[in-house]
């Protein structure tokens, strides 16, 4: 009987491996043949994602009325077999596969549908009408049944149609209606076209002539909560028997229905599916909230065909005891009666079948894990399938840890377009979406989206209770509300588990679970934002206490609470989740060792920073600063607990050793708010030693923002207190610091030298060379601030050959940029290899204040030799990197050398150059600059 379940069954002991791509994978383009978003696209017709091209974003689709809106009918369609054609066929296959396109797309032109997508052999498109929608399905099916194709090789096409709301958010057609149409088509046979009951109830009094609808049946189908009535299309002339439906209905099986449609995700899929062929036992492992249930269950139903004897999905949340497990097990996969050695009745029971058991939330009862390996030892076709925070740690396991959402950088946000294709995007979308139907992505709200999706770290759980809240919050007001996380995210949906309920449920699952010293060590490191095993030992242990820091984190690692992480060199280091930190300090609080905790980790810090700032001009100047940006956020956490706690001497440390990071790196405009606030603190009189590193470092952040009055007020401060102190080497440095604040702005000639000038005279006195070269180069600069351009030469090549002997890379890259500035009048060839030299230098150790002003000063010369639009494209980079950077030097440079890009790009013929250069990349602009473009 056409549409009952059959008997075909696949071995279920290997599956074969993913699918190549499909010949002809390259997609062509029509005006809609575009997929949706990679987080929400609805799965194709044979259960792959769509991979085209995306849709245009919200804010593009406002001004378009070509899409189909409101009520629309969706078809899909996919050649049955396409991968054996292609390669039984080799070079024969793409020819046949144009033509089955041209037959296509002639029937979909003929009924007015809008082709979004076509990705290999598989098409998505929309019409107005489903009586459109199944005459052109009809028509297509006709002309594929007239073509003559190869005896060996003629094209089958199977294809499903839905009605349903045409709902469009963020760059994609989203919504259960997309999926609904798309899992109807992946259930039938070449030649067939399926129908749901939507479509049936528009078309019944409308069918084209000689067709005929026939009722298959109510249907299970993958993903989808409510069954599907279906009905499939009888063609006269055309064959009208097929094999049963591939629906859940032909396979015994308790999957619960999800209410909710499946997003991203797919590389997990993909990677998951596969773990779980080469072995039998795979466990999926993360923290509360990342979504492993859900992801198990699609993995379950995504293979469903390799398990015809059943797949059963057994929920142990609310087991305590590990003895329970099996006789759970038994009574889920049906046996009525496990008896007292459920192990045996089991074994007994799956015996040679293809069944998959889904264990969900196998943390609390781990001890049972030998007795899941035993059953698997006994069942030599079953394989099974587990979601645990930790690993069962048994013999054959295969553990895929899930990853969270992938997430946007809320500083660099793509277009709207390119921004809808984050997982976690795409959830929050649609989550919102479902308890406020008009929202939609903005360029308004979408750097509130981005911003509540990374502080929620791309946890699903987190994410869907964030955006429940969109009922009554605009993103913005949910995101200023994030600071406490717990409170916030406190109202899940009623029918599911306490523990998935709110997000300090999930996470005080886990925690509730953990020995003693766990718990300690687990508040203890919420101190750490990321930490390395030398760090933990440092500070999490007690001074006396010897314990091996590897050991006490590899517990919480386990138990999916710590995050491991590589560094550069290999060694480990070890975080959480922020959402999960938040938790875990609470928990320190509760303990009452939070102070003592931060004051450890304070000194740290401390001992980190001061270790480092030394070395960031020597030969690891890129290594070092480095290491400065993977312990960002720890120095930001010790630093705000110093100035919200009064620890004058350990901000005002942690600033006079950390400047030079910000400053290199790109960070100047938090650096002077840092510097602000530390150097207004109050009783630091006595601290003249660190006041004075802190000075300068103030100074010398506001000198590069080329905020010249805060910088010689607290230079001229520095100098004092050296003065106070005595010591040559700290006069000496100190008015050197402060002559640069006479001499860039051109305001001082005299006071600029003189400063200068003293500061050569101190070195000299001391016999440090390094520091005479230093002055001179300081010299050199005045000079040429004050165009005595031969003198600044002559320093800059005596001072370079100090830096270069001594092997000083930062001072010699400097140098160079002198030497090239100072030869702009008179050798623009001597300036291009100066600054071809510097460059380099800059960029290997990531020095980004450095290398915008070597591509400023590029342009200057590009605009000098009048080769304009390399000039502005020069210039827009250089004003880009400058603006994110937080510099402001380059401003006088132009001013001084009469560059003035601005005023060439206001130009209508020259704006387009300077814009094209804000959107260069840094290979893109290092093309540029060397002529390599």
């Amino acid at each position: 009987m056409p549409g009952a379940p059959g008997s075909r069954r696949r071995r279920c002991s290997a599956r074969p491996a993913p699918r190549p791509a499909r010949a002809g994978a390259r997609a062509s383009r029509r005006a809609w043949r575009r997929s949706s978003a990679q987080g929400s696209r609805p799965a194709g017709i044979d259960g792959r994602p769509f991979t085209g091209a995306p849709l245009p974003s919200p804010g593009i689709l406002a001004g378009v009325t070509e899409l189909p809106t409101g009520t629309v009918t969706f078809l899909f369609t996919d050649i049955e077999g396409s991968t054996r054609l292609a390669q039984a066929l080799g070079t024969g296959w793409p020819p046949l596969l144009e033509r089955h396109r041209e037959i296509m797309r002639s029937a979909w032109n003929a009924h007015l549908g809008t082709e979004i997508l076509t990705e290999g052999d598989s098409f998505f498109v929309v019409f107005e009408s489903a009586p459109a929608a199944l005459a052109a399905a009809v028509e297509a099916q006709r002309g594929l049944a007239a073509e003559a194709w190869p005896s060996d090789a003629a094209i089958r096409v199977r294809m499903g149609l839905h009605t349903g709301e045409g709902l469009l958010s963020g760059g994609s057609y989203v919504g259960l209606d997309v999926h609904r149409a798309a899992r109807i088509g992946s259930a039938g046979s070449g030649g067939q076209v399926l129908v749901s009951a939507a479509v049936h109830a528009l078309v019944e009094g409308d069918l084209p002539p000689g067709v005929s609808l026939r009722e298959l049946g109510e249907h299970r189908l993958k993903d989808l909560s409510r069954p599907e009535r279906i009905w499939d299309l009888v063609i006269e002339g055309l064959p009208s028997e097929f094999p049963a439906l591939r629906t859940l209905n032909a396979i015994p099986n308790n999957l619960p229905t999800q209410l909710t449609s499946f997003l991203g995700r797919q590389r997990q899929l993909t990677e998951a599916r596969q773990l779980l062929t080469e072995g039998r036992l795979l466990t999926l492992t993360g923290p509360g909230g990342t979504g492993k249930t859900r992801l198990s269950l699609q993995i379950a139903t995504d293979e469903s065909d390799r398990f015809p004897d059943g797949i059963y999905f057994v929920p142990l949340g609310t087991l305590s005891q590990a003895d329970l497990v099996l006789p759970t097990i038994a009574q889920a996969a049906g046996i009525i009666e496990p008896g007292t050695d459920p192990l045996s009745r089991l074994t007994e029971f799956i015996g040679s079948k293809c069944v998959l058991l889904v264990l969900d939330n196998f943390e609390q009862v781990i001890d049972a894990a030998p007795q899941v390996a035993e059953l698997l030892g006994g069942a030599p076709k079953a394989s099974v399938l587990v979601t645990s925070r930790s690993p069962l740690r048994v013999y054959g396991e295969r553990e895929y840890p899930v990853p969270p959402l992938g997430v946007p950088d809320p500083r660099h946000l793509p277009d709207l377009e390119q921004f809808s294709t984050f997982e976690s995007v795409a959830l929050f979308v649609e989550r919102a979406m479902a308890v406020r139907p008009d929202f939609a992505v903005t360029g308004a709200n979408a750097p509130a989206i981005a911003e509540i999706c990374v502080r929620l770290d791309g946890l699903p759980l987190a994410i869907e209770l964030a955006a429940a809240r969109v009922r009554v919050l605009s993103p913005q007001a949910i995101m200023d509300r994030l600071g406490d996380r717990m409170a916030l995210l406190s109202s899940g949906a009623r029918d599911l588990p306490e523990r998935q309920q709110t997000l300090r449920g999930a996470i005080a699952w886990s925690h509730d679970l953990l020995e003693e010293a766990d718990r300690r060590l687990f508040a203890r490191l919420a101190v750490f934002a990321g930490a390395t095993l030398d760090a933990i030992g440092k500070v999490v242990f007690d001074p006396g206490e010897h314990g091996d820091p590897l050991d006490a984190v590899s517990s919480l690692v386990d138990k999916s609470l710590v995050r491991q992480e590589s560094e550069p060199d290999g060694e480990p280091r070890f975080r959480m989740l922020e959402t999960i930190r938040e938790y875990a300090l609470e928990k320190l609080a509760e303990r009452g060792e939070a102070e003592q905790l931060r004051q450890r980790h304070a000194a740290w810090v401390v001992d980190l920073v001061e270790g480092n700032a030394p070395r960031v001009f020597g030969d690891e100047q890129r290594v070092v600063l480095d290491q400065y940006e993977v312990e960002h956020d720890n120095i930001r956490a010790a630093l705000a607990w110093a100035l919200e706690n009064r620890h004058a001497e350990t901000a005002l440390r942690i600033l006079g050793a950390t400047w030079r990071f910000w400053q290199m790196r790109g960070f100047l405009a938090e650096g002077r708010e840092h510097a602000d606030r530390v150097l207004a603190m109050p009783d630091t009189g006595d601290l003249r030693d660190a006041r004075a590193a802190a000075l300068e470092g103030g100074g010398g952040i506001a000198y590069w923002q080329a905020d010249m009055d805060a910088a010689r007020v607290w230079y001229s401060e520095a100098v004092e207190l050296a003065r106070a102190s005595g010591d040559l080497s700290r006069i000496a440095n100190a008015i050197y610091n402060l002559g640069f604040t006479y001499g860039l702005n051109r305001q001082d000639a005299d006071r600029a030298r003189e400063l200068a000038t003293e500061s050569v005279e101190l070195y000299r006195q001391l016999g440090d060379e390094q520091g005479i070269a230093r002055a001179e180069w300081g010299l050199a600069t005045t000079s040429y601030f004050f165009r005595d351009y031969q003198q600044g030469i002559d320093l800059a090549t005596h001072a370079i050959e100090i830096f270069r002997r001594n092997g000083d890379q930062f001072m010699t890259a400097w140098a160079l940029y002198i030497l090239a500035v100072c030869n702009q009048q008179t050798d623009p060839e001597a300036m291009q290899r100066y600054l071809e030299e510097a460059l380099p230098i800059f960029i290997g150790n990531g020095d980004k204040s450095g290398y915008s002003l070597i591509f400023d000063a590029f342009a200057t010369l590009e605009w000098t030799n009048g080769d304009i639009p390399r000039a502005l494209r020069l210039a827009g980079y250089a004003e880009a990197t400058e603006r994110s950077a937080g510099t402001g030097l380059a401003e006088w440079n132009r001013e001084f050398a009469g560059f003035d890009p601005q005023a060439l790009a206001n130009d209508p013929a020259n704006a387009a150059f300077f814009t094209e250069g804000q959107r260069y990349d840094l290979e893109q602009a290092t093309a540029v600059a060397l002529h390599r473009d």
